[in-house]
């Protein structure tokens, strides 16, 4: 059948389809609560619809106020004052162009997974310059291409505002992001040559994490033996490649909805790891998640049990890593519904922080929701409002209101929160979205 003929039968197919759809849809005065918010799209995901939740239009707040409010944060964060706003740092140029970094004022140091942040929030603002500044940064001084070095095809996970590696082994979140918002860059902008060639840069990364082989030699920390990211029996994100710690995990490090990218645009051969890939991290999130709170740990073992680190036994805990496990399950849900059991694990989280106090809960606690401090957050604010986009109670409203009575933070605190906060701002306006080739129903074949 001609393209244009079968098009034009699909179409009238989906006009019946959206007619019997409407005549069983009860008016909106006879729908429970809990319903409500969930669009008709929600079945089959936001990347399919092409229609991701704006839960502050759903809130009440006007579309001009959200744009806004999020190029204020922009603004802020990217280009305010250098003393107590900014975390982007404009750094002189090279022979590939200008460089920037994104700066942990309170630790002092550069982190893989700021600069990540940092680039798809570019990505996703439509901010080409601050990307390339980054991305160059990031490949100049963190990127490790000596093929004997144990972090080879990685990027250091801290080093210092001039570059000087302070840890130069990865975590694996840092590279995770860097390669989805290079694929996001590539369909955006269109790839670019050298360094810029954005979708081949991801390929090359995407292939490392995977199939890098066993290295060992010598670090700044000394002699270290490293493998892929991946663990490929259980098809599960490590947290580390050092072979000391690499069959554990970090329940912040799933990115179902990413893996669901690489397995539609990604190198062809792996394509069914990463879906396999997707459903086991919404597995694990489902173990990993407290029955009563669904707080997760910070470090984790693959079986989803917390994990004492040595160095770390308070990794057993709902601590900082841990805030942004139901920001990833729920913009898995979001993006492609695949899992109910997102939907059931945001609203106990919510119900666990709303019975806790709203203006009042800690940003520390025991998994079984005993508060050890920490204080009151806007990065905790920050993912529990994106938690909203898997929720379906209506509480979930409150939690993005108490993200839009939040200010766009400052001072040395700025950087963690700032990052999630911008991005939550993204999530929950709809705004953040996975730049895909335009494809026929969201399985990743082009038309």
């Amino acid at each position: 059948m001609p393209a244009r003929r079968f098009r034009t039968a699909r179409l009238l197919a989906c006009l019946v389809l959206l007619a019997g759809a409407a005549a069983c849809t009860p008016a909106p005065g006879d729908r429970p609560a809990s319903a409500d918010p969930q669009t008709a799209d929600v079945a089959k995901g936001a990347v399919a619809s092409g229609r991701y939740p704006d839960l502050f239009a759903e809130a009440g707040y006007p579309r001009a106020e959200v744009e806004a409010k999020i190029e204020a944060a922009f603004r802020q964060l990217f280009h305010g004052d250098a003393s107590e706003q900014t975390v982007y740092y404009e750094s002189g140029a090279n022979e590939y162009g200008p460089m920037a970094y994104i700066h942990d004022v309170n630790s002092d140091d550069v982190r893989s997974e700021g600069m990540s942040y940092g680039m798809m929030i570019a990505v996703q603002l439509d901010r080409k310059r601050e990307f390339d500044a980054i991305w160059n940064w990031a490949l100049t001084h963190m990127y490790r291409d000596d093929r004997t070095h144990p972090a080879h095809g990685y990027f250091a996970w801290s080093v210092r505002t001039d570059g000087v590696p302070i840890d130069e082994m990865p975590a694996p979140d840092g590279e995770e992001y860097f390669i989805t918002a290079l694929y996001f860059a590539a369909e955006r902008w269109g790839d670019g040559e050298g360094r810029y060639d954005y979708r081949a840069q991801a390929e090359r990364l995407l292939t490392d994490v995977l199939h890098r082989e066993r290295i060992t030699g010598p670090t700044n920390r000394g002699e270290m033996t490293a493998v892929n990211l991946f663990d490929h029996d259980a098809k599960m994100v490590r947290f580390t490649p050092d072979v000391v710690n690499a069959a554990h995990t970090d329940a912040s490090y799933h990115l179902p909805a990413f893996y669901e990218i690489w397995a539609r645009i990604g190198p062809e051969a792996d394509r069914g790891f990463w879906r396999e890939a997707a459903q086991v991290s919404r597995d694990y999130f489902a173990k990993a998640a407290h029955p009563d709170t669904a707080l997760t740990p910070d470090y984790g073992n693959f079986d989803g049990t917390p994990w004492a680190a040595p160095w770390r036994p308070d990794a057993v805990d709902f601590r900082y890593d841990a805030w942004r496990s139901a920001m990833n399950w729920s913009v898995d849900w979001s993006w492609w519904a695949a899992d109910p059991r997102q939907v059931e694990m945001s609203n106990r989280l919510q119900a666990f922080f709303a019975a806790q106090g709203m203006d009042d809960y800690q940003s520390l606690y025991t998994l079984d929701g005993k508060p050890l401090g920490g204080g009151h957050t806007t990065g905790l604010v920050a993912t529990n409002a994106v938690a909203s986009l898997a929720a379906d109670h209506p509480r979930r409203l409150d939690f993005v209101r108490a993200l839009w009575e939040q200010p766009v933070p400052s001072g040395t605190s700025r950087y963690y929160d700032g990052m999630l906060y911008l991005m939550a701002l993204l999530h929950c306006s709809g705004d953040f979205r996975a730049w895909l080739p335009e494809a026929e129903d969201g399985s990743g074949e082009t038309q």
